[in-house]
Parts: structure tokens; C-alpha cells; sequence
């Protein structure tokens, strides 16, 4: 699976953490590989959980810094879609080191193309333009 196709299965993954409490999020996690349509190996399965795990472990300081760099705004007031995407965007450029922040950016906004709606990619793109 390429890095667009695993940004994406993290997303869909880290959606979830909207809708569950933390202590139902292990059973979300099994469901989401037993349940996913598009079967996911061993080691792609891996890299999902490492990255997503990751975000989830840093989301107080990721929320913090996005509230921090936008005014009119907060994580509180996004659509939960955009929120989601925001978060994995600012994960990457704050703490993944191989990915670069205009390709975290990039990836973000095709994202929000597509599962967000109409206004969402500039939205997008203008919330982690705070981060360049």
C-alpha cells in the first residue's frame, strides 16, 4: 500500500476517535481491519496502528496548536471531517520527520476533497498554512 493509500486508512481509522470513547477505541480498531472492504496486510496494518496511535497520543498538543495559529476558529466549532484530517495533517508536519510538510498539506487538502465537503479543502489548506 503506498503512503497516500495509508494516510487514508489512518484518516478513515482516526474518524472513529470522534464517535467512541477512548476505552471502546481497541474493540474500533479491531473492527475497522476485520470489518475494512479493502483487505489490509500484516505490516501495512502496522504502520496504520503506529501512525495513528501516534496521533492519538499527541491530540491535546495538536488541537492546541492548531487552536494557537487560527482566529474566527477552533477544533471544538470544525465539522468533524476537516477536524479529523487537520489533526493527522498537523501530526505529520509537527512529528513525522519523513514526511514534508507541503506534501502532509498537499495529501491533506486531496483528502478533504474527497470526503469533506464543498468548502473543505480551502479550509483545509488555509488551517495548515498557519504551519508553513
Amino acid at each position: 500500500m503506498n503512503r497516500s493509500a495509508l494516510r487514508e486508512q489512518v484518516f478513515l481509522l482516526l474518524f472513529r476517535v470522534e464517535f467512541n470513547d477512548p476505552e471502546e477505541m481497541a474493540r474500533q480498531e479491531e473492527l475497522f481491519f476485520t470489518d475494512s472492504d479493502k483487505p489490509v496486510s500484516g505490516a501495512d496494518a502496522d504502520r496504520i496502528l503506529v501512525k495513528y496511535h501516534g496521533v492519538v497520543e499527541h491530540l491535546s498538543e495538536i488541537d492546541s496548536a492548531v487552536n494557537e495559529r487560527i482566529t474566527g476558529w477552533d477544533t471544538d466549532r470544525m465539522g468533524k471531517v476537516d477536524l479529523t484530517i487537520i489533526r493527522l495533517a498537523v501530526y505529520e508536519i509537527l512529528y513525522d520527520e519523513d514526511i514534508p510538510v507541503g506534501v502532509a498539506i498537499n495529501e491533506a487538502v486531496e483528502l478533504a476533497k474527497r470526503y469533506g465537503q464543498d468548502e473543505s479543502s480551502s479550509f483545509v489548506n488555509g488551517v495548515l498554512a498557519k504551519f508553513t
